[in-house]
């Protein structure tokens, strides 16, 4: 039988003190992304990583219209709902202002009618962007189907029917991405694809001139729009990758260190135990030091 020697009392807080570290790393990260977006703002030019499919998609609409074809556009299977799909649309805004400065057809297939929808209104502000309303055709942005294999067969059809000299795929797709990238890999077509689905990135990197692997595929779509929400956004959140690899490169050489010396206490071994226990658990900003209690217990 234990004996109560004080009663324990709950005590209001207005801060879950558990959670100190979470709220300095979650100020830490949204100070970073306004700072940025504001310096952007500002009028301030925020460099970004140029990358070498985005300088290859203008190539791509040129040779497609030297030699006369059109050029494919693909945003994925995926509802207007995910930020792939969005991100898609943002690229497919710069892809058709160049088609319509250099003169060439573009042709937009879609999976959803919404999709279809927000691709339209995309393609003719950039054709009147361009100044060439008068070459937006709304028919070559149409809807297949919904149901997945039956889209990507009336893609491939028009593939192997028309030969677009350009392919561009941008957004979410799944098992139809390696039927895409083949057949466009056999008509002979420059091939561009975007998406941050990781068990379809090896597709496209086989078979696809050039690729936008995961995170370089936002990074596109902000980078073309020319946002300053959406660069400053990118920045900030790419300083804040930053500052968690440089915690996490901490961490890592703390435990070396410590596991060098071989002793339960020292230097390095607190701060690992602070790092694990407050700042990646939920012991609170302070550490809390555990006083020894003995247990007496019943013999008989």
């Amino acid at each position: 039988w234990s004996t109560v020697k004080t009663s324990v009392m709950p005590t209001m807080q207005m801060f879950n003190g558990s959670k100190a570290w979470l709220a300095i790393f979650m100020i830490t990260f949204c100070g970073l992304v306004a700072y940025f977006v504001n310096k952007a703002r500002s009028g301030k030019k925020l460099w970004v990583r140029e990358i070498a499919g985005l300088a290859a998609i203008d190539e791509a609409v040129g040779r497609a219209t030297e030699m006369g074809r059109s050029v494919l556009f693909v945003a994925g299977i995926q509802d207007i709902n995910e930020i792939q799909t969005l991100a898609g649309l943002t690229v497919l805004s710069r892809v058709a202002r160049t088609a319509a400065e250099y003169g060439a057809q573009i042709e937009v297939p879609t999976c959803r009618s919404l999709v279809m929808a927000a691709a339209r209104e995309t393609v003719e502000a950039s054709y009147l962007a361009a100044g060439r309303p008068d070459s937006y055709q709304p028919d070559r942005i149409h809807y297949l189907t919904d149901e997945q294999f039956a889209f990507v067969a009336g893609v491939t059809g028009y593939m192997v029917r028309e030969e677009p000299a350009a392919c561009i795929y941008m957004g979410g797709f799944y098992a139809e991405s390696l039927i895409l990238a083949e057949t466009g890999n056999h008509i002979g077509a420059i091939q561009v694809a975007g998406t941050a689905m990781p068990s379809q990135l090896p597709f496209f990197v086989a078979a696809c001139d050039y690729t936008l692997i995961g995170e370089e595929f936002f990074a596109a779509s902000a980078y073309l729009s020319d946002d300053p929400l959406q660069i400053g956004s990118l920045k900030g959140q790419d300083w804040g990758k930053f500052v968690s690899v440089v915690i996490l490169v901490i961490g890592v050489l703390f435990a070396t260190f410590s596991s060098m010396g071989n002793n339960d206490a020292g230097f390095f071994k607190d701060t690992l135990d602070y790092m694990q226990e407050n700042m990646l658990g939920d012991a609170g900003f302070f550490r809390v030091v555990e006083a020894e209690s003995m247990q007496v217990g019943d013999n008989s």
